[in-house]
């Protein structure tokens, strides 16, 4: 599931003319950097949830082969995280599944990103597994809001800004979409749903060695922009 229907407002005025998923970091739609990762991990169909633009983006993905595209339409309501997920899951189905922003890029490291992740993930223990890393091994870095990991890799979530965080939420995870049960219809953020999982040790993390780049607004793309020349 890759979550592209945002308004992008920290990213105008770039998104007054089009949606934030295909603004261009080195050459390249952020969507399409977030569905090539996905197509490197294996992932060979993906549901792209579209509102503000939707044209734009359906006409873009239109043109990829890999992976299979199917397009979950929010041009009627904005559903926030949760609720995206919630509307397309006649489209995902029910078993474990990627979930991805579309605002982050890497550099990879030693070990792809996605990789690390997979390998963490154990369905007996846990129903939410976040990509995250390190607090100073990345840019677009905005705020207190993170994550602390246990020795056996639970997390607890925290927008406290002491004591600090170590990491980041990258925007990529894997879920059981049951645990969207219950939540309801409309827009609803997952936050809550992760400290839900977070207070009875089923939310777990994986920390990603590449370098990391959070694209969302016009002066992290600059940044990017930088690093990645």
């Amino acid at each position: 599931m890759v979550l592209a229907a945002g308004l992008g407002t920290r990213m105008r005025p770039l998104t007054d003319t089009t949606t934030k998923a295909l603004i261009t970091v080195g050459g390249k739609a952020l969507i399409d950097h977030v569905l090539d990762r996905l197509a490197e991990a294996g992932v060979e169909e993906a549901v792209v949830n579209v509102h503000h633009f939707a044209d734009q983006v359906e006409a873009h993905l239109a043109a990829r082969a890999f992976p299979r595209i199917s397009i979950s339409d929010e041009r009627a309501e904005l559903l926030d995280s949760g609720g995206g997920i919630q509307h397309a899951r006649p489209l995902l189905g029910e078993d474990p599944i990627f979930v991805a922003n579309i605002d982050s890029i890497w550099i990879e490291g030693k070990t792809p990103a996605l990789e690390s992740l997979k390998r963490v993930w154990d369905p007996a223990k846990m129903d939410v597994a976040l990509l995250l890393v390190p607090r100073g091994q990345g840019i677009g870095f905005e705020g207190p809001r993170g994550f602390f990991m246990d020795a056996e890799g639970r997390l607890t979530h925290s927008a406290e800004p002491e004591p600090p965080t170590p990491y980041a939420n990258v925007g990529f995870q894997i879920i059981k979409p049951e645990v969207l049960d219950g939540a309801g219809e409309g827009a609803f953020s997952m936050v809550p749903i992760w400290r839900d999982l977070a207070a009875r040790g089923r939310l777990y993390g994986a920390v990603m060695d590449a370098f990391w780049m959070h694209v969302g607004d016009p002066a992290a793309r600059e940044a990017a922009e930088a690093r990645l020349r």
